[in-house]
């Protein structure tokens, strides 16, 4: 435990116990994992919201004469792409719709993985049995395979692209999530809470998961990054967002084959998706670091 951290166990508004930490702030603050992907997660929110008004032009505003122009050739900070759109726009368009595919993916798969994990550890018997086996059939495919079957089913577009990633993300958490379950239903206050005859509803949802959500917090920062990264790929393939949206991954797969006569427009969408990625990477293992009280005691 850090010398500046202090936990103490704590009656909750609910009636149950939960873990409260104090002073988690100073932890955070000093852990440069979070500084770093903090300030590259927050320069991608304050792009995409402010893309409006930061783009130099029209996203989709196309232009033969200027297609394929180099960074810095004729106005363009970087560049155009092969139908003479700028870039600098698109790249700004496109931080906002795939920082929010990642987020929006997310934070569908960990609230249904939250309580679909709780009750399967918490109930056990056969619905825990069947919805780990659900879970292990659904693991034991590889995930981008599975994605573009979900898409090819469904269609493609950036809609189904967010529902395809998301899905597949709730196995995810619903393992981590009964693993937590099935350590909390032993503790004495969920006992007495039996004993006292509370229904099984309140106790999952006011004393499971409520002492679940913190490793559900850690794992939600390390996922939108991977989520992004897989709707960057369905994009690539072409069954993601569909042109002409502004969205890295369809932005890669409509450029690449002038990749050897304009670079830049293959390049810079892949490092807009790799420095987002990483950022995200970053700040989800400086957040575990904190959080976890082992890795904290080492």
């Amino acid at each position: 435990m850090g010398p500046n951290t202090t936990l103490d166990l704590a009656q909750s508004s609910t009636g149950f116990p939960v873990y409260q930490e104090h002073h988690i702030w100073r932890p955070l603050l000093r852990n440069s994992g979070i500084l770093i992907g903090g300030t590259i997660i927050l320069a991608t929110v304050v792009i995409g919201i402010l893309a409006p008004l930061l783009a130099p032009t029209d996203p989709y505003l196309t232009n033969p004469p200027d297609r394929l122009l180099p960074p810095g050739g004729a106005g363009y900070i970087l560049g155009t792409d092969e139908l003479g759109r700028d870039l600098a726009s698109r790249l700004m368009y496109g931080a906002r719709l795939s920082l929010a595919i990642g987020a929006v993916a997310a934070l569908f798969a960990a609230s249904i993985g939250l309580v679909v994990g709780a009750m399967a550890g918490f109930l056990g018997g056969w619905f825990g049995m069947v919805v780990m086996r659900t879970v292990d059939v659904m693991l034991s495919f590889p995930y981008i395979l599975l994605a573009i079957v979900i898409v090819a089913i469904i269609g493609p577009g950036l809609r189904n692209t967010i529902l395809a990633v998301a899905v597949l993300g709730i196995p995810y958490y619903v393992r981590l999530v009964r693993a937590e379950a099935l350590s909390v239903r032993e503790r004495d206050y969920v006992m007495a809470a039996r004993a006292l005859g509370c229904s099984t509803g309140r106790i999952i949802f006011r004393a499971i998961i409520p002492n679940a959500v913190s490793p559900v917090i850690t794992a939600f920062s390390l996922h939108v990054g991977w989520l992004i990264l897989e709707a960057a790929g369905l994009g690539f393939l072409g069954l993601g967002a569909q042109p002409p949206t502004a969205e890295w991954g369809a932005m890669l797969s409509q450029s690449r084959q002038y990749f050897t006569l304009a670079p830049h427009v293959v390049l810079l969408p892949g490092l807009c998706i790799f420095t987002l990625v990483f950022g995200c990477n970053l700040f989800g293992e400086g957040l575990r670091d904190v959080l976890d009280p082992r890795l904290r005691m080492r």
